[in-house]
C-alpha cells in the first residue's frame, strides 16, 4: 500500500471538478460557493486566506475587479499575492458582487468595501474552521471525499503537469521554502513516470 505524502488532500479528476461546479449551481448560495471553488482551484488559496478577504481586496475604487490581490492572512503571516487573470474567475466575482448588492438591498444593509468578501449563511464572515466545514459539505454533496485543501493541491498539481518551473509554483503557493513545493512534485507519480521516460539516451 502506498503511503500518502505531504498535503495529500484528495485531488478530484477533471470530471469530478466539473460536476462539483455544476452541483453548486443549484445551491442557495450558488454565486458564493462557485467563487470559493474557483479561488481554491484557480488561485490555490487556503481556507484561512479566503476567510480573511475583504471586498476591497478584490474590487478596486473604480468598481472593477483587481488583477493582483494582496493576501495578508497567510501561513506564517507573510504577505503574498494572487493574480486574478482568468476570465472565468473575474466573471464569477462580478456575478457574486451583483448578488451581494441585491442581498444587501433585500436585508436593508449597507454594503461596504471593508466587509468580508465571503458571507456565511448567517450573514457573518467565515472563520477558517467554518469555511473548511463548508468545503467538506460541498464535496460530500458532489459525491467524493475532499476538503478545503483539495483545490489548493489540485492547483499545484495542474501547474506541475503543465511543466511550470518549481520556483514559480513556490511563489504562487506562498511556500517559504522550496522544499515544501518539492513535496508536491515528489508525491505526483504521473509526473515521475513521464520524467523517467527520458532517462535513457
Amino acid at each position: 500500500m502506498i503511503k500518502k505524502g505531504y498535503g495529500q488532500a484528495y485531488v478530484p479528476t477533471q470530471d469530478e471538478y466539473k460536476r462539483l461546479l455544476k452541483i453548486v449551481q443549484h445551491n442557495k448560495y450558488a454565486n458564493r460557493d462557485s467563487l470559493l471553488i474557483l479561488f481554491s482551484y484557480g488561485l490555490g488559496l487556503r481556507a484561512v486566506e479566503m476567510a480573511a478577504l475583504k471586498i476591497r481586496d478584490v474590487i478596486g475604487s473604480d468598481g472593477n475587479v483587481l488583477e493582483v490581490v494582496s493576501l495578508k492572512r497567510t501561513k506564517g503571516n507573510k504577505t503574498r499575492e494572487a493574480y486574478i487573470i482568468d476570465s472565468r474567475i473575474r466573471k464569477s466575482i462580478v456575478d457574486y458582487m451583483a448578488w451581494r448588492v441585491d442581498y444587501a438591498a433585500r436585508k436593508r444593509l449597507v454594503l461596504s468595501e471593508n466587509q468580508a468578501l465571503f458571507l456565511s449563511q448567517k450573514g457573518a464572515h467565515f472563520t477558517n474552521v467554518t469555511l473548511q466545514k463548508l468545503f467538506t459539505k460541498i464535496y460530500r454533496e458532489a459525491g467524493f471525499r475532499g476538503r478545503s485543501h483539495s483545490g489548493r493541491r489540485t492547483f499545484a498539481t495542474n501547474l506541475i503537469e503543465k511543466n511550470i518551473d518549481i520556483r514559480t509554483i513556490q511563489v504562487l503557493m506562498g511556500h517559504s521554502n522550496i522544499s515544501q513545493t518539492a513535496k508536491y512534485v515528489q508525491s505526483n507519480p504521473e509526473r515521475l513516470k513521464k520524467a523517467i521516460i527520458n532517462a535513457l539516451y
